[in-house]
């Protein structure tokens, strides 16, 4: 493709669709008998997404290959059954809710790699956090495999919030100085190997904490530090907008 920017100054790829042949890469990754796991959290009235997320994710997210999605809720006993792909497997974690949704995004980082520590490590080879409330409508496959890999948000192409995406306050721990970002990458949709994600969550969930000592908070939540993190750890993959692409702009 000529039209859109393929590789970033750091030489990782960018995909976008029409940039790779999903037969030559599914025949690769088939060869190495891997696991891939998918994080996610229904709390409060999330628990509304659930099925629509599970049943798009069990028929496009890496289709044919073995995954394993966490769910992580406070109702568990609102979900109904799923039926599930043979290769795929669902396991339901209950959770505690927190008073605030804040507070559910910072705990976010602090489970993922605890579990990461006590469980996923075992059992997943690389591991991807998608939120509930996305549906997917399109095959989403192994192009997506790599060391670490990030989104970038479909704020990077909208005018209106080009000024918006940073925090730019220099207190919180999350601030990225004007003109030193690469992209803006959403939270809804980052991964990698099990090893890199949980340096990634133990990293921001660091500097969240640090910040609420202070009385500090960034602006964008956890989406800030994700974004300070891969400023100085650069993705070795980056989604395009296309794999999230926020309806709500």
């Amino acid at each position: 493709r000529q039209d859109v920017l393929v590789l970033t100054p750091w030489l990782a790829p960018i995909v976008w669709e029409g940039t790779f042949s999903r037969d030559i890469l599914n025949a690769q990754y088939l060869q190495k008998n891997l696991v891939t796991g998918v994080v996610t959290f229904a709390v409060e009235k999330y628990w509304f997404f659930i099925e629509g997320f599970m049943t798009s994710a069990n028929k496009y997210f890496l289709a044919g290959h073995h995954v394993n999605f966490y769910l992580f809720t406070d109702n568990p006993e609102m979900i109904s059954h799923l039926q599930m792909a043979p290769e795929n497997h669902l396991f339901v974690i209950p959770l505690q809710n927190d008073s605030r949704w804040q507070d559910i995004s910072t705990s976010r980082l602090d489970i993922i790699s605890s579990y990461i520590q006590s469980q996923f490590q075992y059992e997943v080879d690389y591991l991807y956090s998608v939120d509930i409330n996305v549906q997917l409508l399109a095959h989403v496959g192994v192009e997506i495999i790599d060391a670490l890999v990030a989104t970038i948000s479909s704020w990077q192409v909208t005018p209106q919030h080009e000024n918006k995406a940073y925090e730019t306050h220099p207190e919180p721990q999350a601030a990225i100085p004007e003109g030193q970002g690469d992209f803006h990458y959403t939270a809804s949709f980052y991964g990698g190997s099990v090893s890199e994600v949980y340096r990634l969550t133990r990293a921001c969930f660091a500097g969240v904490m640090e910040d609420r000592e202070k009385g500090l908070g960034a602006r964008w939540h956890e989406e800030s530090h994700l974004n300070k993190y891969l400023l100085h750890h650069k993705p070795t993959r980056l989604l395009s907008p296309e794999y999230y692409w926020d309806t709500e702009l």
